[in-house]
Order: structure tokens, then C-alpha cells, then sequence
């Protein structure tokens, strides 16, 4: 027991630092403003054990007899840093955030759930066990639907938030049902002992192809993957949107990183000498992952190409982004988990970096709608060409890092002799061009309907915005940082 706790140091300090901000709201109620500060100093002491993990390849909570409930390895080290670096930024977006003003006396609750939803992500990214899959999803499910509704001031908000509570608990009630399938079939929750128990012949090889696709509707409502993503444009545009940011990043990695490792564990048999994964002969997971990679990035960047809220526009391009993302997968390589890697790394600033954009746009002009846009390159310079180049990144340009996310992606499917799928992957790339330079169009030529009096960010907001401008530039240039992250982060435990 003490080396497992040993094992899950980071988790015990987000429970740690919750139980704090939850004390310190009830007895410093009128300081409110040192809560996201706290929130702060509580990742960053998350972050130095979470650095240790890089070196740990450990089950923790096993015994003799049972491999373990999670594992402590470089590949749940890196997604979990992801997660902390994304919360800092969203818990530093939430200062400068005027929609929270509303809720300023329930801002110790806001804090608490987002670690909250931190711990749920972190337990995600290590599970090794169906039942902690499932716990760890639901903790972060339910901080995630108060979060979505949090201010309360809208129709929209509530709208969201109701949205998100049906959707995910049907989600939820059918990942659940596949969960008691595989354990009627095999007798344990533990994915390492599923995988040799499947790989039996007198397995019933349909009804665990059912039980599977059922699990992965649970995960796939996660990343907002078609046909599980209705929910997605809704939420994003009606929750707060420092909650729609971390959505869109931290949740999302939280749920790859969860699907990497339960197909890599339970249904890999072993990895040939090129380096690709041999699948156990039950689900053709890799024509299933295609299928759903293409219907995902097509239905997502084609519906983007009507939106004018932006924050509708940015969910139909976070839809897209997971398509892209799953191709990773669909190589069923560790070249393809490197690219998947390198292109979350990237995604997060990226896509932070435009959400931030536009909520200090909606702080000054009180709208996202994109008609409202028109003019603002020149009223806001400096947010006009930052918004800029988060937009060509995230469409994948030189000399941006969007550029470099998605050309590994690219080179592992040509490495995979996936030429098919790389096309339409790059046709999709075409598609998404046209409604990120449609923003940039309504910002430099098109003429607002009325004068729009010229504003800039706060000193502090300018400093954070050029903290994610500079490392879309730079390693958009000089890479090489990104990919060494990423191979340091490869090892996934028991392979």
C-alpha cells in the first residue's frame, strides 16, 4: 500500500489542494481572488511529482494475484503534465473571464470542481482496470457538468449544461453496460488479464465485439467524436468559455490517452519487427478507427463552414481536430502514437491560444458572433494577427507548429502505406482553410456597420497571449524539443 501511494503522489495532491480551496473559500469567503493563485502554486507542486513519473514503470494497487488497478508510466506522465499546463492556463484565462463575474460569490466552488476534474483526468490517463475507467470518467463527467452551467445567466448556459447531463449519462449507462459484458465474459475488470483471457479460442468473439463498441461510445463522447459529438457545439457555445477551452483541450487528451491504452493493453497481441501492432482477431479496430476518423473531421469541417459564433465555429473545428488525431491511432504503431503526441502538444496552445482571443474580444464588445468581427484586425492589432496565427496553425500551415503536428501525422500514414486516407486527411486540411480565413476576412476586409473605437489587453492578458503565440512560431522553425518530449513519452507499461 505505501509504495502504491508512493506511485499516486500527483492525485493525492489535487485532493489535497481541492480540500484546500474548498477550506479556504469558507473562511476567507471575501478574498476570493486569491483562489485561482492558490490553484496555481497547487499544479505546480502537481507538476514536480508528475515529472517524476517519467521514470516510473510501476502498477500500483497490485497484488499477487492482480496486476493493478493504474499504472505510473512516461506515456500517462506526459498526458498528465498536458492536463496541468492546460489548467494553469484556463485557471489564469479565469481571472481576465467578465462572464464569471456573475458568479463571483460561488468562485470557490468554480476552482474545486476543476480539480475535480483534473483528479478524474489523471486517474483516466493511468487506468488499467474497467472500473477505475469508469469511476475516473464519471468524476470527471460530473464536475464537467456543473462547470458547462456554472453562471447561470443565460438560457444558453442552462441549455448546456442540461445538454451535456443527458448525453453523458447515456453515454455513461451504455459504456456501463459494455464494461459488465466483458466482465461476464471474462471474469475480471483488470485489462491486462483481459487481454490474455480473450485471445482463448471459446471466447464468444460477437458479443464481445458488442461489448467493445459499447465501451468505446463511452470514450468517444469523451473526444467528441462522431457520431457521439452532438452534444459538442451546444455546450461549447452556451458554457463559460474558459470551460469550453478545457473542454476542448484538457478533456480531450484526457480521453485519448484513455483509448490508446485500452485498446494498446486489451486488444494487442504483440508488435511485428516494423513496429505495428498485431491486433487480437476479434475487432477489426483499425477499419472501424478509419471509418470513424473520416465521418468525424469531414462532418466537422464541413458544418464549421456555416457557423457564425465563434465558439461554435472553434467546437466544429475541435470535432475535426479529433479526427485528425485519430489517425494516429489507426497506423497502430507507436509512430502513430508519436505523431498523436507531437499533435497534442501542439493543439493545446493553439487552440487555448484562440479561446483566449476571443473571450478578451467578447470581455470588450460583449458578442462572439462573427459578424462582429468585422473591422477588429485594425481596432485590436495585437489580438487580430495573434488570433491570426493560432487560426493558420490550427489549419496547418508553415511556418507555424500546426504545420509540423500535422505533417507527422501525415508521414505515419504514408509510413503505413495509408495513401487513401492521407488524401482525404489533406482535402479536409483544404476545407478547414476556408472558414478560418472567412474569420480573418471578416477582421481585415470586411467594414463594420459602425466606428469600433481601437482597445488592447491588459498588461498581464498580453503577456500570457504572447506566451502562447511564441511557441506556435517557434516550433513551428525549430522542432526538434517536441518530438524528443514525444519519444521520451512512447513507453506504455507492459510493452
Amino acid at each position: 500500500m505505501t509504495n502504491s501511494l508512493y506511485l499516486v503522489k500527483p492525485e493525492i495532491v489535487v485532493t489535497i489542494v481541492l480540500v484546500c480551496i474548498i477550506t479556504f473559500n469558507l473562511i476567507f469567503k471575501d478574498k476570493p481572488q486569491a483562489l485561482p493563485w492558490l490553484s496555481v502554486i497547487g499544479l505546480m507542486i502537481t507538476s514536480y511529482f508528475v515529472v517524476e513519473q517519467f521514470s516510473y514503470n510501476s502498477f500500483a494497487f497490485a497484488s499477487t494475484d492482480y496486476k493493478g488497478l493504474l499504472v505510473t508510466d512516461p506515456f500517462g506522465a506526459f498526458f498528465k503534465i498536458l492536463i496541468v499546463l492546460s489548467s494553469v492556463i484556463v485557471i489564469l484565462f479565469s481571472i481576465s473571464n467578465k462572464e464569471l463575474d456573475s458568479a463571483a460569490d460561488r468562485l470557490g466552488e468554480y476552482y474545486s470542481l476543476i480539480f475535480g476534474m483534473i483528479l478524474g483526468m489523471f486517474f483516466m490517463v493511468s487506468a488499467a482496470d474497467l472500473i477505475l475507467i469508469y469511476l475516473s470518467v464519471e468524476l470527471l463527467s460530473l464536475s464537467s457538468y456543473v462547470l458547462a452551467g456554472f453562471t447561470k445567466n443565460t438560457l444558453r448556459n442552462s441549455e448546456a449544461s442540461l445538454k451535456y447531463v443527458i448525453y453523458g449519462g447515456v453515454s455513461s449507462g451504455i459504456m456501463l453496460f459494455g464494461i459488465s459484458i466483458v466482465y461476464g465474459l471474462t471474469g475480471t475488470t483488470n485489462l491486462y488479464e483481459i487481454n490474455s483471457l480473450i485471445q482463448a479460442p471459446q471466447i464468444n468473439q460477437i458479443t464481445l465485439l458488442f461489448a467493445g463498441i459499447l465501451i468505446f461510445t463511452g470514450i468517444g463522447f469523451k473526444i467528441s467524436v462522431a457520431p457521439f459529438h452532438f452534444w459538442t457545439p451546444d455546450v461549447y457555445e452556451g458554457a463559460p468559455v474558459t470551460i469550453t477551452a478545457y473542454l476542448s483541450v484538457a478533456s480531450k487528451a484526457a480521453g485519448f490517452a484513455l483509448l490508446i491504452r485500452f485498446i494498446k493493453v486489451t486488444f494487442i497481441k504483440s508488435i511485428n519487427a516494423e513496429g505495428y501492432w498485431q491486433v487480437i482477431n476479434v475487432i477489426d479496430w483499425k477499419s472501424f478507427f478509419i471509418l470513424i476518423s473520416i465521418i468525424t473531421m469531414t462532418l466537422g469541417n464541413f458544418a464549421a463552414l456555416w457557423q457564425n459564433n465563434m465558439k461554435r465555429l472553434l467546437a466544429y473545428s475541435s470535432i475535426a481536430h479529433a479526427g485528425y488525431i485519430m489517425l494516429g491511432l489507426v497506423v497502430m504503431s507507436n509512430e502513430g502514437i508519436l505523431a498523436i503526441i507531437i499533435y497534442f502538444t501542439v493543439y493545446a496552445i493553439m487552440n487555448l491560444g484562440a479561446f483566449f482571443i476571443v473571450m478578451l474580444i467578447a470581455n470588450k464588445i460583449g458578442s462572439e458572433e462573427l459578424d462582429d468581427y468585422k473591422g477588429l484586425g485594425y481596432s485590436t492589432p495585437v489580438l487580430g494577427i495573434s488570433l491570426a496565427i493560432f487560426l493558420i496553425s490550427l489549419t496547418g500551415l508553415p511556418p507555424t507548429a500546426g504545420f509540423i503536428a500535422k505533417l507527422y501525422l501525415f508521414i505515419a500514414l504514408v509510413d503505413a502505406k495509408m495513401i487513401g486516407v492521407a488524401i482525404i486527411a489533406l482535402l479536409n486540411t483544404v476545407v478547414s482553410l476556408y472558414y478560418y480565413i472567412r474569420v480573418l476576412k471578416n477582421m481585415y476586409l470586411d467594414k463594420p456597420g459602425k466606428e469600433i473605437p481601437k482597445f488592447s489587453a491588459s498588461i498581464p492578458n498580453l503577456v500570457l497571449l504572447i506566451a502562447l503565440v511564441a511557441p506556435i512560431i517557434f516550433f513551428g522553425i525549430y522542432f526538434s524539443p517536441v518530438v524528443n518530449l514525444a519519444k521520451s513519452s512512447l513507453t506504455l507499461f507492459g510493452f
